[in-house]
């Protein structure tokens, strides 16, 4: 466990977890539509909801080609499980046979983190 991850296990608030997918070059094959139809009832016995849905970033640093995707989920290891789920693996080809994408999942954090808080614990932990 990462130094991070103990502090966050450390502070007893409840905090999401998230699915993002950056589709470089989204398009409306057949599949990826069938992929769309499909997914929502994937997400259901997860807690899973939708954030951003497609949406074409305002890039400010850098380049991103395509649009995001990105789910909530109420633990990393509900999107854990949703992503490894039988139904989820069933429909997951229909999207990344036709869409070149990078998928990602990832702790958030609670409502009060700061990040003055973390880099005083990455300082800590540099010289321990």
């Amino acid at each position: 466990m990462t130094f991070i991850q103990q502090h966050r296990s450390r502070n007893g608030e409840t905090m999401s977890a998230f699915a993002l997918a950056h589709l470089k070059n989204p398009n409306s094959h057949p599949d990826v539509l069938e992929y769309m139809e499909r997914v929502d009832e994937t997400l259901v016995p997860f807690g899973g909801w939708f954030v951003v849905h497609g949406a074409e970033p305002d890039v400010r640093e850098g380049q991103w080609p395509g649009t995001i995707v990105i789910i909530g989920f109420p633990s990393l290891q509900a999107a854990r499980d949703w992503y490894d789920s039988p139904a989820y693996q069933a429909i997951l080809p229909l999207r990344t046979g036709h869409i070149d994408s990078t998928a990602i999942l990832v702790d958030g954090v609670a409502p009060t983190h700061q990040a003055a808080d973390m880099a005083a614990i990455m300082r800590a932990a540099a010289q321990a």
